[in-house]
């Protein structure tokens, strides 16, 4: 009982707010960082009790909220080999979230104990690190009390990208098996991925420079921490020019910079003065998204976000296979989701002639698709992806034998990028890197890359409901059940117009629903967006 006493002790601290109802999203929980205090408490309760049922693995707590504004924060789990938290556990933070007491609080830790059939005598071992956020410190002093009342063993990582945390997550709990991941430290992470890139660019040179906005948060400081172990300009290096990385003004962060603002307002940052054609990159403010862009001569603006980036690595990586002797014996397939333009996934199967699979949105669900082939690359067109790789082509790709030079070169620069690529979740700087090693190898600048396939006009509108839990999704949510009819009205709508496709999806992490439209030109693209949004807003009431 002095556990339950402990516990008790320490929630009553911490207490609910009782006008809140919480929920574990597909970023964990993020709201309000002062509404947070009592969430992050049992975030520590459900890490505890998630190690346990996992007989002691590590597990990791990221206390970040992406690209939300400076005021917001957030926490997730992370399981043990650098994924997502399982989903069924889901619904445990939520209810662990929602107790209304420090009594019913216990009584749902319990519950979860009998449920889950949870050893309490089992070891657990928590991680956890945060942003830069001016609210993440007093959340982990938080989380820490949690900790220390479940008797759980645990490791402050301090700032962190969230990619850096699952990382290292997966790096503790692969340590000494035939599937180590990487020394499991922040300065095991640089000197990984610098050595890959070094390999991967064997006999390559770097074209130019790419210009990296760090969206003024966590990010800035550890792109600058990987730089040093990279190969100086003058070594034959990538040049890379760091701006927004200003962490020491909390207020800047995401502030009209950042992967999200250039994904939604489709410009850069008012702060970034690149010349025409060159290259840049926005990062969010945890650093697991990217996306490039450039002005062309005449001042364009050119995105290219994740839907380029995926089509750009699976492009390269079936090319390499091929060249490497290995082309029918890996299965390389494209996951998206519905954000992803209608042009994007038409070239990835008529031109590039790869299977595309559409989940629901949410990396956890990307994840899970892309591991149902031998190389999986999956994107969100927010700039959130990853490639992975499965056991099975690992193994191939060590053991086999190449025929010639050239296939030993594909080969080899093949087995660097599984190494270069954080395969835990979506990593802005690896991603970056990838990018950049692409580029080089098939002597491309941005707008060669822009160029392989003409994207449709398309527009993403957010929308602030009452509740948008009543906006129930399906089909990879392309189309809603509920509410009853509002389908009809969008489908209806689509039908007006050429190449047009529309869909509306309740956020997961707020009170909130996106619209999504494209169309043949960018005229009638607006004019679905502002059709559906109208039916979306006299539905929300």
């Amino acid at each position: 009982m002095a556990d339950k006493e402990r516990i008790i002790a320490a929630s009553a601290k911490v207490p609910k707010p009782a006008d809140r109802t919480f929920q574990y999203g597909t970023a964990g929980f993020r709201m309000k960082a002062i509404l947070l205090d009592s969430v992050v408490f049992r975030v520590g309760l459900l890490a505890a009790l998630r190690s346990r049922k996992l007989n002691g693995q590590t597990i990791g707590v990221m206390i970040t909220a992406s690209h939300n504004p400076p005021e917001d924060n957030g926490v997730k789990l992370v399981d043990p080999m650098g994924e997502m938290l399982e989903e069924s556990w889901e619904v445990y933070g939520t209810t662990l979230a929602n107790a209304t007491s420090e009594e019913k609080l216990f009584e749902a830790y319990h519950k979860i104990i009998k449920e889950c059939h949870i050893n309490l005598d089992t070891e657990a071992n928590v991680i956890f690190g945060r942003d830069t956020r001016s609210s993440g410190a007093h959340l982990t002093s938080i989380l820490t009390e949690s900790l220390k009342a479940t008797g759980t063993i645990y490791a402050d990582y301090k700032l962190l990208t969230t990619p850096q945390l699952h990382y290292i997550t997966r790096c503790l709990n692969t340590k000494g098996s035939p599937y180590e991941y990487g020394e499991p430290t922040e300065q095991g992470y640089y000197k990984k991925t610098a050595s890959s890139l070094r390999v991967a660019m064997r006999g390559r040179q770097f074209s130019g420079s790419v210009t990296v906005d760090c969206a003024n948060g966590v990010g800035g400081p550890k792109l600058r921490e990987l730089i040093k172990h990279l190969p100086s300009p003058s070594e034959g290096g990538l040049e890379i020019k760091v701006v927004n990385d200003d962490v020491l003004t909390p207020e800047r962060l995401n502030h009209q910079c950042g992967a999200d603002f250039v994904k939604t307002s489709q410009r850069a940052p008012p702060s970034s003065h690149a010349a025409p054609m060159t290259r840049c990159a926005s990062l969010d403010g945890d650093a697991d998204r990217i996306v490039y862009y450039f002005n062309d001569v005449d001042g364009t603006f050119r995105l290219l976000d994740g839907d380029r980036i995926a089509t750009l690595a699976a492009l390269f990586i079936g090319d390499l296979a091929r060249s490497a002797g290995l082309g029918e014996k890996l299965k390389v397939g494209v996951v998206q989701t519905a954000y992803a333009n209608g042009a994007s996934t038409a070239y990835v199967t008529q031109d590039l002639r790869l299977p595309v699979v559409c989940t629901a949105t949410g990396v956890k669900h990307l994840h899970h698709a892309a591991t149902k082939f031998d190389v999986g690359v999956y994107f969100e067109a927010n700039g959130h992806g990853t490639v992975v790789f499965s056991d099975l082509a690992l193994k191939r790709l060590n053991k086999y034998e190449p025929q010639s030079p050239a296939q030993s070169s594909a080969l080899e620069t093949l087995q660097a990028l599984t190494a270069l690529i954080n395969q835990t979740v979506g990593d802005a700087l690896s991603d970056l890197l990838l990018v950049e090693v692409i580029l080089a190898h098939k002597g491309w600048g941005p707008k060669e890359w822009d160029l392989t396939y003409t994207d449709l006009p398309n527009r993403l509108v957010r929308i602030e409901v009452a509740d948008r839990n009543i906006f129930k999704a399906f089909d990879a949510e392309r189309k809603l059940e509920s509410p009853p009819g509002v389908q009809a009205q969008i489908d209806a709508a689509v039908g007006k117009f050429k190449n047009g496709r529309s869909f509306a999806r309740a956020s997961g992490t707020e009170d909130a629903v996106r619209v999504y439209a494209e169309a043949a030109t960018r005229s009638e693209t607006e004019d679905l967006a502002q059709k559906v949004t109208t039916i979306v807003r006299q539905a929300g009431g």
